[in-house]
């Protein structure tokens, strides 16, 4: 492996656009609003954004305290493991792993589909697994290069789903004026209705990948401060985006009206509403946008994945071999290429069998990546107030108070999208709600192979999950740079 200095390449605007990339704006308002709407039979899921935006901030300032005082590579499992031991550790290491390859599954799959539909308007009739197989390739292709390569494709994707969003924004504001922020969103009886809960969960589901940069600590200048600004930056400059698209896309669709649009038109809602206020060329823009935004949200997830195997295998919690290095691209590539095979083999083996791409693939992956990575969350909330609980030195608020409403928040994140499995998938598919049943074998698995190594690779249990702590000083001197 080469020297980790050589590896510190990305600058917190490069983490901000992988970060980004992940979370997949376009694909979130495209695909998760209309949901909302037509779940929660209300307009408040502006305010439920508001909501999830605090709950991330206050976890992102928890992290932010324990970044200062505990030297590691990055990852939450080594935050779990800290507070809460390493078998603890090496469960959460399994679940986000698991969280972000479904994700990587089930967001493949859906690139393949929605590629498919675009084609199919065009009047060309390509299989969904052709155009996945393409998105794999380029995936794979781009995860097995550097980081400065994904970096850059990513942020032109980005922008341009950025740009195609604001245009219809601002198309929107030009033809209705002040009706395109219809005040009834943030009124009592729509944002504390019976059904925030389930607005809430889309809301939280829709910022799934702004905690990927804390795996890019090893790859980061000066990771104690680049990858706290990056999720700071991260959840900031979403939830911003996403309060005011998703408030504009309500008004636009008739405010009070939009729930019974949303139902009428699902999946098409945005863009319809694209073609009614941008015409011909903002709708087509909006449909290639949506493919383009889910194959940056998938190359980024596949980021992730490969990096946790990449830990994982460098930690012997799995096969050494995972843990190997390219020389020359500085790039975690076995596993990389471990992750495109699996990619391969899964949904290759599903597209022969004639399973539905949308309503059982997609949608059973993405719910078990979601439930994974909410997971992870807020347990390492947790693990960050247990850390301060009884520490003297810590800050009341960044140590005790934001990480118990983030911990709060996203334990009930969890709890809703367990509760409420069929309404995140949107499937009735017996086998795809029985996929939660996945996440606490992983969990178990994981701790399991933890205890076994504690018994037959003592010196390998001890290195796992390593960190230190900073001294008062350094850690004042990391706050003073990231706060």
């Amino acid at each position: 492996m080469s020297d980790p200095t050589q590896r510190q390449v990305l600058s917190t605007r490069k983490v901000v656009f992988l970060v980004i990339a992940a979370a997949a704006p376009m694909g979130a308002m495209v695909g998760n609003v209309p949901l909302a709407l037509t779940r929660t039979n209300g307009i408040g899921l502006p305010a439920a954004f508001v909501l999830a935006a605090v709950i991330l901030l206050c976890f992102s300032e928890g992290y932010g305290a324990m970044n200062a005082r505990v030297v590691n590579s990055g990852a939450f499992y080594t935050y779990i493991a800290r507070a809460m031991g390493k078998p603890a550790g090496a469960a959460g290491a399994y679940a986000a792993f698991v969280g972000y390859t479904s994700m990587a599954l089930g967001i493949g799959t859906a690139f393949g589909y929605f590629t498919h539909l675009v084609f199919a308007g065009l009047g060309l009739s390509v299989p969904w697994f052709v155009f996945t197989a393409c998105g794999s390739a380029l995936v794979g292709f781009l995860g097995y290069r550097s980081a400065e390569l994904s970096v850059k494709v990513l942020g032109v994707l980005m922008v341009l789903e950025f740009a195609i969003l604001i245009i219809f924004n601002i198309a929107v504001v030009g033809t209705k004026g002040v009706a395109a922020f219809p005040i009834d969103s943030f009124a009592p009886n729509q944002a504390f209705s019976s059904t925030l809960g389930i607005a809430l969960l889309f809301a939280l589901t829709s910022f799934i990948g702004f905690e990927s940069a804390a795996i890019y600590g090893e790859e980061s200048k000066n990771p104690e401060r680049t990858v706290p600004r990056a999720m700071y930056i991260s959840v900031a400059s979403i939830s911003a985006f996403y309060v005011i698209t998703a408030w504009i896309i309500i008004g636009a669709a008739g405010g009070l009206k939009a729930p019974a649009m949303a139902e009428s038109q699902l999946g098409d809602l945005v863009f319809t509403l694209a073609k009614d206020y941008g015409g011909e060329a903002l709708y087509s823009a909006t449909a290639v946008l949506l493919c383009t935004s889910i194959l940056a949200s998938y190359l980024a997830l596949h980021n992730a994945a490969s990096r946790y195997l990449f830990a994982l295998g460098r930690e012997q919690m799995m096969p050494r071999v995972f843990g190997g290095f390219h020389a020359r691209h500085l790039r975690p590539h076995i596993a990389s290429l471990t992750i495109t095979a699996f990619t391969v083999l899964i949904l290759g083996f599903m597209a022969l069998l004639g399973v539905d791409p949308y309503t059982v693939i997609a949608a059973g992956f993405v719910g078990l990546g979601t439930r994974g990575i909410i997971f992870v969350q807020a347990i390492t909330a947790v693990a960050v107030l247990m850390f301060f609980w009884k520490r003297e030195d810590r800050s009341l608020w960044r140590g005790i108070i934001a990480p118990a409403i983030g911990a709060l928040g996203l334990g009930a994140g969890f709890i809703l999208a367990t509760l409420n499995y069929p309404t995140l998938t949107g499937s009735d598919s017996a086998w795809v709600n029985l996929v939660p049943l996945l996440l606490p074998l992983v969990a178990i698995i994981g701790v399991f192979v933890s205890l076994r190594q504690r018994q037959s690779n003592p010196e390998a249990y001890a290195n796992f999950a390593a960190s230190v702590l900073r001294t008062s000083k350094e850690e004042s001197s990391t706050h003073a740079h990231t706060g």
